[in-house]
């Protein structure tokens, strides 16, 4: 399988990258925000321009004098980047002066010797054009004019860009690969976990909580087998939500979350689990997402610790008692080995069909040994049952003489679960009541 073409979008804070690779992907997949430092990570989409595809990376602004660790970190993560682009598209805004920070990116690319394309931002008009003599002076050639915000010359840029890309090799389909997101409150370990797994800082990890604002994609190899690994914001309950950089990122995580065949919802082992796990496993289980519960830090020595932390598991998230749980320590790496064995179980089993026949046996006789309730009156009658989907399991039950009842409904969930591996996974048990005339 050939590899797709890295193209590497560098630049000082708020120059407008993002809104340039929202417009070269053609949805809002980075945050764009006026806040400098919006994007902190290198997130990869995948692009294409008249037919050639390409890998974009976003990074975060580069600075020249970075004030605090953080922002040395967003630099490091920039210059890492460059290191595995085939062509970068430097951006500077073209309405400002340069700054220091123009310069320091320049000299990168001078002495990096990697392809690029050199673009002034927001020229809004063709009169604009002629006032960017400012920009020439870095000595990286002519500017590329653009307006990422209105599409206008982007174009003209995809164009060139693709003329630089190198010559595709021989094409072949991707593998269907499974993601796993990474789920939890801000700040448990959740990128730690996502460079543990890379075998590389790609995530900056910080001890400020809501480092991560946009999901970080990448695919990993585990124990044999490649994995798209997602890490997502630290989803937080609404009234603690701030801003729209922060409301966004929220979004963004739950529509991963959508998409995610396994979450790996991680919880601190020196907390415990709260309410707000109780409504991240919810939102889990109602996606439809396999589960997978992380313990995270268990190298603490706190004997207390971890006991009060395995009985709030025990208590809060006693829904999804189903959920294997691993207990490791993403800053060291240990006990992670375990975890490719856990996921593709998780998988077999969300993936596992009942075949009919064998289904409507196990229903007929837990329905002789324990019929349905009476409700108004009637005694509900199960007359078929169907495996309707995989990916979560899910059967449909068809009913005549009222409802069954959602006690009823768990209580064929157990059975199938005890008779069954269905560890990891949700099963979505649904009754179709049949309202004709009955007889």
């Amino acid at each position: 399988m050939s590899r797709l073409p890295v193209v590497v979008i560098l630049g000082r804070p708020n120059v407008g990258k993002s809104t340039l690779v929202n417009r070269i992907v053609r949805r809002k997949a980075a945050v764009v925000d006026e806040q400098a430092g919006v994007t902190r990570d290198r997130r990869e989409f995948t692009a294409d321009w008249n037919g050639r595809e390409f890998i974009i990376v976003d990074t975060g602004g580069w600075e020249y004098r970075p004030g605090e660790q953080l922002t040395a970190d967003i630099r490091e993560q920039a210059e890492i980047a460059v290191g595995g682009a085939d062509v970068v598209v430097f951006v500077t805004d073209g309405t400002a002066a340069l700054s220091d920070d123009d310069v320091g990116v320049a000299r990168i690319l001078q002495r990096s010797g990697v392809p690029y394309l050199f673009v002034a931002n927001k020229v809004d008009s063709e009169a604009a054009e002629t006032d960017l003599s400012h920009v020439w002076s870095l000595g990286l050639g002519e500017p590329i004019p653009i307006s990422a915000l209105h599409g206008r010359n982007t174009g003209d840029l995809l164009d060139r860009l693709v003329e630089t890309l190198p010559e595709p090799g021989e094409a072949t389909a991707d593998d269907v690969i499974a993601s796993l997101a990474i789920m939890g409150r801000p700040n448990v370990g959740k990128s730690t976990l996502l460079n543990r797994l890379a075998g590389e800082d790609r995530v900056l990890v910080s001890e400020v909580p809501g480092t991560t604002r946009d999901p970080i994609n990448l695919v990993v190899d585990l124990d044999g087998e490649p994995f798209e690994i997602i890490d997502t914001a630290g989803i937080k309950r609404r009234t603690k939500i701030n801003d729209d950089v922060e409301r966004y990122a929220v979004m963004r995580a739950r529509e991963v979350l959508a998409q995610a065949d396994v979450a790996l919802l991680m919880i601190d082992g020196t907390r415990g689990a709260t309410h707000q796990e109780q409504r991240l496993a919810e939102e889990i289980v109602n996606a439809g997402a396999g589960l997978i519960l992380v313990l995270n830090k268990w190298d603490i020595r706190d004997e207390d610790e971890r006991l009060h932390t395995e009985d709030s598991v025990a208590d809060r998230l006693a829904f999804v008692d189903w959920a294997p749980v691993l207990r490791i320590s993403a800053k060291t790496g240990s006990r992670l080995l375990r975890l490719p064995a856990a996921v593709r179980r998780v998988l077999e089993n969300r993936r596992r069909r009942i075949p009919t026949p064998e289904l409507n046996r196990l229903v007929r006789s837990l329905q002789e040994a324990h019929p349905p309730p009476v409700r108004k009156n009637k005694r509900p009658h199960i007359i078929y049952a169907v495996q309707a989907e995989s990916e979560p399991p899910t059967f449909i039950l068809f009913v005549r003489g009222g409802d069954l009842g959602a006690d009823y409904l768990r209580f064929i969930e157990r059975r199938l679960r005890e008779t069954y591996d269905f560890e990891g996974t949700p099963v979505r048990v649904v009754a179709r009541v049949r309202r004709g005339r009955e007889r």
